[in-house]
């Protein structure tokens, strides 16, 4: 069976409530205050089997200005708006306001019906429907059916039936391949049965004793049982409007706004990209860093606007913005949103959002302006390689995509799986069907290479570098996986080789002998200088050697741990080195304490040297500096 969703629209008292029970038999006002008070406050549900045997559900929402709120969450699953407005009042305040946020939230197809047609006459009654024509010009109910109707009498409601069934069958049924998602509108316990949920299944499908989690506060239970339309059922998929009882979650827990989803498929966010839709009708230009009533689902939040390409939004215009909440939601890119004034309570735009999780945007940025015009415009594959680049070498993941994709997880699989085959990505975890940019996996590539080539640079008399060693030299970001399956491929192609464990240049060889002897020199210059060793440049200068092949030769000593570097050009032996750092902790257990002219008559060397090495002391948490005094660390004491 086919399940379409129409919602109700229209000014306070204009025959909503009265309409739903004509069509259906059902008084969906339930609440006493709702009754006593004659207005609908909340939002109620019932349904329709029309005669070609589609199932219509039914939203019908409060006209009163101080439930717009309310509006909003019951028109946000909606397929087809039924505009209602009363034949004796005409176009009122939330009939422009109510059609203004059906058009924000692109509700595609509806309905004009004219109510109370029993309380005016024919000339009166056509006045309103040229009224209506001219409200209606420039929506998407141009040119949609116009029908009148009286609930009283029950004038006109089989032409309007039969409409509803027209129009029903030219919906689009939804597609349950998406991630299941329902914005909860209704908590309640039942007596028996515990803690139960209602609210519109907008993408995907669930099925009884499925896990389900509630975010954002994420906690889980199992659907227990499921109706829909009252009636108890295996599954409930897009479309259909939904009860699920829910074991193992305390009603006090969940709220409305919250959202139904399957465990770990969607993370909440409170920082979104969006393009920004600002009405014709706003009262005055939207500035940057501004603060608006946010409404998406059945929640509601408070958004700083932040746009990104204009310093204002003049009415009627559009933009890209980022939106920084200050309650997290749950959303995906293609969700439609409405924004509200925060001083005067009306409805002044909307749009659409396009990243669900985006970084800090530099504004006015022409880059990043045009990444947001590729996810607004451009095709899903497009919009899956701009993610896949932000991710950069640390990879993104099928679940990661899913949340920023307006694709079915299939639907993205596929064309994942494609750019594999064409070696536009580099699949590092099939499991998860994770992957990187092959741009950026041969940039890492060069990368690790140059890591090599600057070591044996360094240490020409090394034979290479451990795989642990190279790993710490690349970014962080760079997981086991990614960097196992590059060095496998270097390996592979012969530009490294593995030697017992360490890697190397394939072009690298290393001389089994020093021919000018500058190893040991070093060594014995360095250890004859004792407290006030020579060098690089000094030994450099003093035998007539090329700096960088003498600095080599130091560098290497420190990494054998032959030389001990205190800083830049500043090299002790680890002989006398140790033997004073014997002497500094003997001192301090004797003294106490140490002064910088205390330590420098105690090793006897210049401040040049005592200096570097006393704060040498300190960066090895040998000793503590207080003041101008210096102790022992504790437990440093030899």
């Amino acid at each position: 069976m086919k399940h379409v969703v129409l919602g109700t629209a229209g000014h306070i008292d204009h025959g909503k409530t009265s309409l739903v029970k004509a069509l259906t038999g059902v008084d969906t006002d339930r609440l006493k205050e709702e009754k006593e008070r004659g207005i609908t406050i909340e939002l109620g549900f019932t349904f329709l089997d029309l005669p070609s045997g589609i199932r219509l559900g039914i939203v019908d929402v409060p006209g009163h200005e101080r439930f717009v709120k309310h509006m909003v969450a019951g028109a946000w699953g909606i397929d087809l708006v039924a505009l209602v407005i009363a034949a004796d009042e005409g176009v009122m305040p939330q009939t422009k306001e109510h059609l203004d946020i059906c058009s924000l939230l692109k509700v595609k197809k509806g309905l004009i019906i004219l109510t109370k047609i029993d309380l005016v006459d024919q000339e009166f009654l056509d006045l309103v429907q040229e009224e209506v024509r001219d409200a209606v010009k420039d929506t998407f109910l141009k040119g949609s059916p116009i029908l009148t109707v009286s609930a009283n009498t029950g004038q006109g409601i089989p032409q309007l039936i039969s409409v509803l069934d027209q129009l029903a069958n030219e919906v689009e049924e939804r597609s349950s391949d998406g991630l299941f998602r329902l914005p909860i509108d209704r908590v309640f316990i039942m007596r028996g049965f515990g803690t139960v949920v209602t609210g519109t299944v907008v993408s995907g499908s669930i099925g009884l004793g499925e896990t389900l989690e509630v975010l954002p506060p994420s906690l889980q239970g199992k659907a227990r049982n499921i109706q829909v339309y009252n009636r108890s059922v295996e599954s409930a998929k897009a479309g259909q409007r939904t009860a699920i009882n829910i074991q193992g979650i305390e009603a006090s827990n969940i709220n409305r706004g919250d959202v139904l989803v399957r465990p770990q498929t969607l993370t909440p966010t409170r920082v979104i990209d969006v393009y920004l839709e600002y009405l014709p009708s706003a009262q005055r230009p939207l500035r940057n860093r501004t603060t608006h009533r946010f409404h998406i689902g059945t929640n509601l939040a408070t958004a700083s606007i932040y746009l990104l390409d204009q310093e204002e939004l003049a009415p009627g215009d559009g933009g890209f913005a980022q939106m920084r909440l200050d309650r997290p939601i749950v959303a995906l890119p293609q969700d439609r949103f409405v924004i509200r004034g925060s001083s005067i309570i009306q409805t002044c735009g909307g749009g659409v959002i396009l990243d669900t999780h985006p970084g800090k945007h530099k504004r006015f940025s022409k880059k990043e302006i045009s990444d947001l015009i590729t996810l607004r415009d451009g095709s899903g594959e497009e919009a899956i390689r701009q993610h896949i680049l932000y991710a950069g070498v640390g990879g993104v993941s099928l679940t990661d995509l899913v949340q920023r994709v307006a694709m079915s997880p299939h639907e993205i699989e596929a064309i994942l799986l494609r750019m594999v085959e064409r070696r536009e990505l580099i699949l590092i975890e099939p499991e998860r069907l994770k992957v990187v940019d092959w741009s950026q996996y041969q940039e890492l590539m060069g990368m690790t290479l140059m890591q090599l080539r600057e070591f044996h640079g360094r240490f020409p008399m090394k034979s290479g570098l451990s795989k642990e060693e190279l790993r710490t030299k690349l970014p962080e970001e760079v997981d086991i996986k990614l960097f196992q399956i590059l060095i496998g491929e270097l390996i592979q192609t012969e530009k490294i080789v593995l030697e017992r464990d360490k890697l190397r240049l394939a072009e690298h060889r290393v001389s089994s002998s020093d021919g000018k002897g500058l190893v040991k020199k070093v060594e014995e210059a360095i250890l004859k200088g004792g407290l006030q060793p020579p060098s690089p440049k000094d030994l450099a200068d003093e035998w007539s050697e090329e700096e960088e092949g003498v600095q080599a030769v130091f560098e290497h000593l420190a990494h054998e741990g032959t030389l001990i570097k205190i800083k830049s050009g500043i090299y002790f032996h680890r002989i006398p080195f140790e033997q004073v750092k014997e002497n500094l902790i003997q001192y301090l257990r004797r003294n106490g304490e140490i002064t910088t002219p205390q330590f420098k008559e105690m090793t006897g060397i210049s401040r040049k040297y005592a200096i570097p090495l006393i704060e040498y002391f300190d960066q090895i948490k040998l000793t503590l500096r207080l003041g101008d005094r210096r102790v022992l660390r504790t437990g440093k004491e030899g």
